[in-house]
């Protein structure tokens, strides 16, 4: 996979995989572009946010791809991205049903999003390139 930041991720936010580092900044890039679909205008479209979220599930099998590569226990790391794509998925009805703000989900969906990938893709990082073949 190319590996091209375009600068949007903060490098504390950098694991040093190049993959995911590069999949890590396009998700910051759709949340930072549905933010600004979903300010100031009237209701927004929520086909954005389905996508995020199918993006989001396609990136942490991506994660758990490259584990199995690698022999990396991932059984608890999975079980993280398990729980929050329900979680996000039940909060996305809730946004559709109206019981939700949809502007709280952007910024709940960012703050996890960052604080994941600096407890716990940071290790997971660093054991993917401690492992040698």
């Amino acid at each position: 996979m190319e590996s091209n930041l375009t600068g949007l991720l903060p490098e504390a936010l950098l694991i040093g995989v190049p993959e995911i580092d590069v999949q890590h900044e396009e998700i910051f890039c759709r949340i930072e572009a549905l933010k600004a679909k979903s300010f100031g205008s009237g209701p927004p479209s929520l086909d954005g946010f389905e996508s995020l979220l199918d993006y989001l599930e396609w990136h942490f099998a991506s994660e758990e791809r490259l584990a199995l590569q690698r022999g990396v226990d991932f059984a608890d790391h999975a079980r993280v991205h398990q729980e929050n794509l329900q979680t996000l998925r039940k909060t996305l009805r809730a946004v559709r049903d109206g019981s939700r703000d949809v502007h709280s989900f952007l910024r709940y969906i960012e703050y996890w999003f960052e604080r994941h990938i600096t407890e716990e893709d940071k290790p997971f990082g660093d054991s993917l390139r401690s492992w040698t073949s």
